[in-house]
């Protein structure tokens, strides 16, 4: 089924049509990335509005929208299309319109408007076989600039300059834009999970955590390695290892229809076990795609079963203040009898 068809599925008596602001909605509805415009979904019709810059992309490649220029009359265009689609009320994105957005498009369109961000986004949760496509070969960039990226490590260098040697090997081999800023960190500053590349400089003992995507075609990829500088002490290889056990551990229980929150216990009951219970404070894993975060999450509050063809990261970590962190992280579908994993970098210790 096409995505469109998908959001019609929503529509109904009550809700004659879908207005669709944000890029993802637009991306997802139309199968192809327009960076600023609107749609308008009826049961009968559909037209996506964009401006000059974008208008003959727009023309080409969007097929299942009449594809029109909104520049000269913006609020005129999206009324004659409620009027055109027959639509009284309209379900719109609350998720992303600002308060001052929403007070705007209420005041100016002929429509009631009718909040549907959770069923809109929902579709997104269950990857269609040419979504994983995509989010394969992104994740294939993001394998083969790991491994170049290695090769350029050298004690001295500054994470700012390791973080600018990761973003050019993940274009140079074929990424289209970063799923999210880089994460580089070492040292004592691996122990923050989200911490900031700076001008610390390597140094041999460090671990060094990349965590780091790219955009192949809208979809995002996702993985992070923990590699060692020189040498590894025996309590960084053990903290390693125990991450590792524990990330195996999540992705062996990993199937549709398991919780998300019984593959994030699996992960964690081992950390704690392992005594590092209190350095793991994040979730398991995230759903990615169009975004980088989406809906579900394995995570210690979601009860809810894992759907066919979810892709989720699987990234526990273990994070000792003022020492270090260590973090693995591999992209999985969720599959009917297990998942298959998407990254394929080795994820044994790595003493560079």
């Amino acid at each position: 089924m096409k995505n469109i068809e998908k959001y019609r599925s929503l529509l109904n008596d009550e809700v004659q049509g879908l207005f669709l602001t944000s890029r993802y909605s637009r991306m997802y509805a139309a199968e192809f990335d327009i960076a600023e415009g609107y749609a308008i979904l009826g049961k009968n019709g559909a037209r996506y509005f964009t401006d000059s810059r974008y208008i003959e992309s727009a023309q080409k490649n969007i097929g299942d929208f009449a594809v029109i220029d909104f520049e000269r009359d913006l609020f005129g265009c999206l009324n004659r299309a409620v009027q055109e689609l027959g639509i009284e009320t309209l379900g719109f994105e609350d998720g992303y319109l600002t308060v001052s957005e929403y007070d705007l498009f209420r005041e100016r369109i002929n429509a009631k408007f009718v909040p549907m961000q959770g069923k809109i986004n929902a579709f997104r949760a269950s990857k269609e076989p040419w979504e994983i496509e995509r989010m394969k070969k992104a994740q294939e960039i993001t394998d083969r600039a790991f491994t170049e990226v290695c090769g350029r490590v050298r004690e001295g260098m500054t994470e700012k300059e390791l973080a600018a040697e990761l973003i050019y090997c993940l274009y140079k081999n074929g990424g289209e834009g970063l799923s999210f800023d880089p994460i580089v960190v070492s040292g004592p500053n691996s122990s923050m999970p989200h911490g900031v590349p700076g001008d610390r400089r390597l140094q041999k003992g460090d671990f060094i955590t990349m965590d780091f995507g790219v955009l192949y075609r809208g979809y995002c990829s996702d993985m992070t390695r923990t590699v060692a500088l020189g040498y590894a002490t025996d309590e960084m290889k053990k903290v390693y290892q125990t991450v590792l056990d524990a990330q195996l551990a999540g992705i062996a229980i990993s199937k549709a229809g398991v919780s998300g929150k019984a593959v994030d216990a699996a992960a964690r009951d081992l950390i704690a076990a392992a005594g590092y219970g209190e350095y793991f404070g994040h979730s398991y894993g995230h759903s990615l795609g169009l975004e980088i975060h989406e809906n579900p999450n394995c995570n210690m509050r979601n009860e809810e079963p894992m759907p066919l063809h979810a892709v989720c990261s699987a990234e526990p970590g273990i994070y000792i203040p003022e020492k270090f962190g260590v973090r693995i992280e591999d992209v999985v579908v969720f599959e009917e009898n297990g998942c298959t994993v998407l990254t394929k970098s080795p994820k044994n210790l790595i003493i560079l």
